[in-house]
């Protein structure tokens, strides 16, 4: 075979992540909140695109019954992987006119003013909340009860050390003869500053142990008695659930002993943990639900967190016509085909959303209707084949994003579990379903007749659920639900 130089054709496929690409995809499992801001950081970095602030109609696109097929939507990527732009003066590849603004009316849609445009002042007044103060932090909380508590120089001296060492969850972890050996004073006045230290908003802080800040506590409330005493000198008992050692220790019966657990559990062991902590996120949800008047359900997205934009086209074609150089009009096509993607990924992001969901509603409509027990097993291939998509697409599609329904606001991935094999080849069962059953069983026992794990495996195998011990161990503890033998010292307890 003779050796020499040649040219060879060869025809292959690649997928090229383009950064158009990687945005669709970042957009497609993303929250309405999240590509809100995203659209924002648009709008003030692309000129050719505009806030839709028009009224939007309700379509039989934005609220789509569960039981009815949705349209096909196209993949969210489409508009990122095609290169080609639009012509000058037309409108872009597969764009519908309804998503393009003309500020010059050439598209049908009325001339439009911007925000910037208005002449009243209602975006610059602010809410009510915005006036009220800020709420202090727990040492300027606490300084100020000082400033006020103790008149004396010295006192307020070591007040103020002792709120300096103070942790975050309200402990004092230094011993008063610690204090008063750096201060040069005595431990006698240590320790009474501090004991009325303890009697301030919150109560409880500057303990040294768990049993001192829950003493200080029942003591403001005037139940600091010799029973209780005993008890908080035994909280490792109560940890074990020992409570047939407790009832002997404090010396009540079984139902005293319940009402001093439940003064317990009422107190804060950590007084100070709660305070400054920054309040939980509120869920807003991507996706509402409710139900219709023939009992259908619709989905619908949230109106409230869906960001709308337009493409200026009218400013566009003035600006192409103004422009001196090729520079000038690649920046302008590079923003136009900037704006159309972006349209259309937002367009075909709800459409997938709206698929996504209606076939979750579809599938888990026991549960909407009847509750977590009738929750079906299901697995992002279920509803990537019922909605013709690949299960990555279902995956980021249900990530991040909240469904408000009839029962509670839930996260999309919420709805997928395991499916638990049935006996004699019946229907699966749900993991979560599983476990609410077994919650349930527990919580309804005979305190007479407590439910071993093997017990819990029987009566479910009776109702057709073909399930491990051990798989119901780990139900159990991922529950927090105390094993058999806690439970019967718990419960089981002589009068």
């Amino acid at each position: 075979m003779a050796l020499g130089p040649r040219l060879d054709l060869r025809q292959s496929q690649s997928l090229v992540m383009t950064p158009q690409l990687r945005q669709a995809i970042k957009l497609l499992q993303s929250s309405n909140v999240e590509v809100t801001a995203f659209v924002e950081e648009e709008l003030e970095r692309n000129p050719l695109l505009e806030r839709d602030e028009r009224a939007e109609p309700r379509t039989a696109a934005d609220e789509r019954p569960a039981e009815a097929p949705a349209p096909e939507p196209t993949d969210a990527h489409a508009a990122a992987t095609s290169d080609a732009l639009p012509a000058d003066g037309a409108a872009p590849l597969d764009a519908e006119w309804d998503n393009v603004y003309d500020a010059d009316g050439a598209s049908g849609l009325g001339a439009g003013v911007g925000r910037g445009g208005r002449g009243d002042f209602e975006d610059e007044l602010s809410g009510i909340d915005e006036l009220a103060d800020a709420r202090l932090t727990l040492r300027e909380h606490l300084g100020e009860q000082i400033r006020l508590t103790f008149h004396d120089a010295r006192e307020r001296l070591i007040a103020a050390q002792m709120l300096a060492m103070v942790d975050a969850a309200g402990r004092l972890p230094v011993t008063d003869a610690a204090i008063a050996a750096a201060m040069g004073c005595e431990e006698a006045l240590v320790a009474a500053v501090r004991r009325r230290l303890q009697r301030l908003d919150p109560v409880g802080m500057f303990a040294q142990s768990l049993r001192e800040c829950l003493a200080v506590q029942l003591a403001e409330l005037n139940r600091l008695d010799p029973c209780m005493e005993a008890l908080l000198d035994n909280l490792e008992m109560l940890a074990r659930r020992d409570l047939r050692g407790l009832m002997k220790v404090c010396g009540v019966d079984s139902e005293d002993l319940a009402d001093m657990i439940t003064e317990l559990k009422r107190l804060d062991p950590k007084p100070g943990a709660n305070w400054d902590a920054a309040p939980p996120p509120m869920v807003v949800p991507d996706v509402l639900m409710r139900r219709l008047e023939n009992g259908e359900w619709a989905v619908e997205l949230n109106p409230e967190t869906l960001p709308r934009v337009l493409v200026n086209r009218g400013f566009h074609a003035r600006a192409v016509v103004g422009a001196k150089n090729k520079d000038d009009k690649a920046f302008l096509a590079d923003r136009l085909q900037s704006a159309t993607w972006l349209v259309k990924s937002l367009e075909q992001r709800a459409n997938t959303i709206l698929k996504v969901a209606a076939e979750i509603v579809r599938r888990q409509d026991g549960f909407f209707r009847h509750g977590v027990a009738h929750l079906r097993p299901l697995i992002l291939r279920d509803v990537a084949e019922a909605v013709s998509m690949h299960e990555s697409t279902v995956s980021r599609v249900t990530a991040n994003k909240h469904i408000a329904t009839p029962r509670g606001t839930f996260e999309l991935k919420y709805f997928f579990t395991t499916a638990i094999a049935g006996t004699s080849g019946s229907e699966a069962h749900s993991a979560e379903a599983i476990r609410f059953r077994i919650r349930e069983m527990i919580a309804q026992e005979d305190p007479e007749d407590i439910l071993s794990d093997d017990a819990v495996v029987e009566r479910l195998r009776k109702e057709g659920v073909d399930i491990a011990r051990r798989t119901v161990a780990k139900y159990r503890e991922a529950l927090r639900i105390p094993s058999s033998v806690q439970r019967k010292r718990e419960k089981a307890v002589p009068a």
